[in-house]
């Protein structure tokens, strides 16, 4: 059964227009017909299964037949603070976060940060990282969209209001087990490819960031967060 992001107010036993995205995607590209059925979740939790009862040139209508409220979550809310990459690999980082249940992405610039965006291509980037976690959704189940938020220097970031509990990938060298006392609210903190410099790593450290060095190899920036969530997700909800 196919399965979109709708953004619209849904209720059992009404009819709805589908909006264009999803119009495109279902009526234009998968060619559906009337009688079929999908699933649609609109971001506020849980997802409804609908039947398309009306197709017309430019727009199409469904019945909203049924209500699951699954929302497939995790019981923890993991806030990602990651320094942007070039190419695919913010690509990749967005859409495996969100698979493994990331609450919101916070791209960030650091000292080593290779991206660095102009104001007229900000909003473009962010909108098509956007669609990447709205696409995760649609794949995994997740019934929350995670937000994309605007890029800010991760001194800023530092200084904002963060979750309880604050790990930045980065050596530990007391060998600190950082997991024992994990709140389910969590800020990560993903460095560049280059890494995090010294004195960003002790800048985090003030802000109250316990370092977590996963493992004896060097990860690249954008498998550091897969591994950390991975992780989370085991430690957390076991």
């Amino acid at each position: 059964m196919p399965r979109f992001f709708m953004q619209a107010d849904l209720t059992v036993n009404t009819q709805v227009e589908l909006t264009e995205t999803v119009f495109h995607h279902w009526i234009k590209v998968l060619r559906a017909k009337v009688g079929e059925v999908a699933t649609l979740f609109n971001g506020q939790g849980g997802e409804y299964q609908v039947t398309l009862v009306q197709i017309h040139k430019k727009s199409a209508n469904i019945s909203v037949d049924s209500f699951n409220p699954d929302d497939r979550t995790p019981i923890f809310n993991t806030l990602l603070g990651q320094v942007m990459s070039k190419g695919d690999r913010m690509d990749y980082v967005i859409q495996k976060a969100v698979e493994l249940g990331v609450s919101n992405i916070q791209l960030l610039t650091s000292e080593r940060c290779e991206m660095r965006l102009k104001y007229e291509r900000d909003q473009k980037k962010i909108e098509h990282w956007q669609a990447i976690a709205i696409a995760a959704c649609e794949q995994c189940g997740m019934n929350r969209v995670p937000q994309i938020l605007a890029p800010i220097s991760l001194h800023d970031w530092l200084a904002s209001d963060l979750p309880s509990t604050k790990l930045v990938l980065a050596p530990n060298k007391e060998q600190i087990d950082v997991l024992a006392n994990t709140t389910t609210d969590i800020a990560l903190l993903i460095g560049p490819e280059g890494g995090l410099s010294d004195a960003e790593i002790s800048l985090s450290n003030q802000a109250g960031f316990i370092n977590w060095c996963i493992g004896n190899r060097v990860l690249r920036t954008e498998t550091a967060p897969i591994v950390a969530l991975s992780i989370l997700n085991y430690n957390v909800t076991g």
